[in-house]
C-alpha cells in the first residue's frame, strides 16, 4: 500500500470514527477550555480571514488563532479589522492574532513589515483593533541554537526588541506571546526570555509539537511555562527510537504518544482561561541524531533529565508512514484534503474525547 492509499484510507477510517463520536461525547467531563484552532493547520487552502472564520464556525470552534498577516489581503488599517472582528462575534468566533519573527539577528527574519520594532508595534496595533488579548510572535528556530553567539544571543536581541515596545503594548492592552518556535528555545530558556523582558507584558505561545524538536516532553515544558502561557498552538506528536537517535513525527490530536489526559489535567489547572488552539502540522517525520558528537553544539547547556523524558516517550511510540500527495495535478487538492482531515479529527477528538470546547457541538 501506497503512503497516499495509506492516507486516504485513514480519512474515510476518520470519517466513520466522527459519525460515531457524538454518541461517546455526552460522558465526557467538559473542561470549559475555549477550543479553535491555528489557520496554518489549513494553509493549503490559501483562504482569507472571512474564510477561514467561517471554517472555524463550521467546526464549531470558539476561536481562530490567525498567525501570519497574509489573510487579511493587506488590509491592515483599523477599520478594516474592526470589521473582520464584528464578522467573527457575529458568528461566535473569537479571533487571536500572530505573526513571525521579531529577533533581527534570527536566521529567520525578514523586513516584510519593516524593522522589528516597526513589525512588532504595528502586530500590536492589528491584534488591539482585532479584539485579540495577545499578539504572537516567534524568535526564529533551531539553526539560531548554532548562530554566532548561540541562542543566548539570540534570546538577548529579541528581549531589546521587546522592551522597545514595552509602553505601547500595556497602553494597548495587549501582551506579547513568545513562542517555542520550530526548536529554538528550550522552555527553561523561554522562561528567562520572558522574565529578562517582562512578564507584565510578555507571556508565552506554547506549542507541544515544538517542545519535542528541543528535546522536551511536551508535558514536562509546558510545567515550566504554564504560569506565562497567553496562547497556544497544538498537536500530538508521535515519537520512536530510529537507527540515529530519535524520529519523531507531528501528528494529529489523539494519533501520536503524547499523554494528552494528563497534559490538559495540567493545563486545565495552571493554565485558567487559555484558549487551546490546534495547529496540525503532519505528515512528515525529522530525526535527531543524538549520537553524534556534533549534534550537541546546539545545546551546551542541555540537561539529561530533559533527554531522558524524551526517551521514556519514545520508548511509547512506534514509526508511522508519512503522507506523500500524488505527483500529479491532484497534488495541490490532496494536501488540502488531507490538512483538513487532520484539523477535522484533532477537533473532534479534544472536544469528544478530552472534553474541550465551550460552544456545544452541532446537534
Amino acid at each position: 500500500m501506497s503512503p497516499w492509499q495509506a492516507s486516504r484510507r485513514g480519512f474515510l477510517n476518520a470519517v466513520m470514527a466522527l459519525a460515531a463520536a457524538p454518541l461517546a461525547a455526552a460522558d465526557v467531563r467538559r473542561r470549559g477550555i475555549p477550543l479553535g484552532f491555528d489557520n496554518f493547520a489549513v494553509r493549503a487552502m490559501k483562504w482569507n480571514a472571512r474564510q477561514l472564520i467561517d471554517h472555524a464556525e463550521k467546526l464549531r470552534c470558539d476561536s481562530l488563532f490567525i498567525t501570519d498577516f497574509g489573510p487579511f489581503e493587506g488590509r491592515h488599517d483599523d477599520a478594516s479589522l474592526v470589521d473582520i472582528r464584528r464578522y467573527g462575534e457575529d458568528r461566535g468566533v473569537a479571533i487571536a492574532l500572530g505573526s513571525w519573527s521579531i529577533c533581527p539577528s534570527s536566521k529567520t527574519f525578514k523586513h516584510d513589515w519593516g524593522c522589528a520594532e516597526d513589525h512588532l508595534a504595528l502586530g500590536i496595533r492589528m491584534a488591539r483593533a482585532l479584539g485579540s488579548p495577545a499578539f504572537r510572535v516567534i524568535l526564529g528556530n533551531r539553526d539560531d541554537r548554532l548562530s554566532d553567539g548561540g541562542i543566548g544571543a539570540r534570546i538577548a536581541d529579541t528581549v531589546e526588541v521587546l522592551k522597545s515596545q514595552r509602553g505601547r503594548a500595556i497602553d494597548s492592552g495587549v501582551k506579547i506571546a513568545v513562542e517555542n518556535h520550530a526548536g529554538d528555545m528550550q522552555a527553561r530558556e523561554l522562561k528567562t526570555l520572558v522574565e529578562a523582558a517582562g512578564p507584565e507584558y510578555v507571556g508565552v505561545n506554547f506549542d507541544s509539537g515544538n517542545a519535542c524538536w528541543t528535546l522536551e516532553d511536551p508535558i514536562s515544558a509546558l510545567r515550566t511555562l504554564a504560569p506565562y502561557v497567553l496562547t497556544t498552538s497544538l498537536r500530538d506528536t508521535m515519537l520512536w527510537e530510529s537507527a540515529d537517535g530519535l524520529t519523531t513525527q507531528w501528528t494529529a490530536m489523539g494519533e501520536g504518544c503524547t499523554d494528552l489526559p494528563t497534559f490538559f489535567d495540567l493545563f486545565e489547572k495552571a493554565c485558567p482561561g487559555v484558549t487551546v488552539h490546534i495547529e496540525t502540522i503532519s505528515g512528515f517525520p525529522r530525526t535527531f541524531p543524538i549520537y553524534e558528537r556534533d549534534f550537541w553544539r546546539g545545546y551546551p547547556d542541555a540537561r539529561a533529565a530533559d533527554l531522558a523524558g524524551l526517551l521514556a516517550l519514545a520508548k511509547k511510540g512506534r514509526p508511522i508512514q508519512p503522507f506523500t500527495p500524488p505527483a500529479s495535478d491532484g497534488r495541490q487538492r490532496a494536501e488540502q484534503q488531507y490538512q483538513l482531515a487532520e484539523l477535522q479529527r484533532s477537533v473532534h477528538h479534544c472536544r469528544d474525547v478530552l472534553g474541550l470546547g465551550v460552544r456545544p457541538a452541532a446537534a
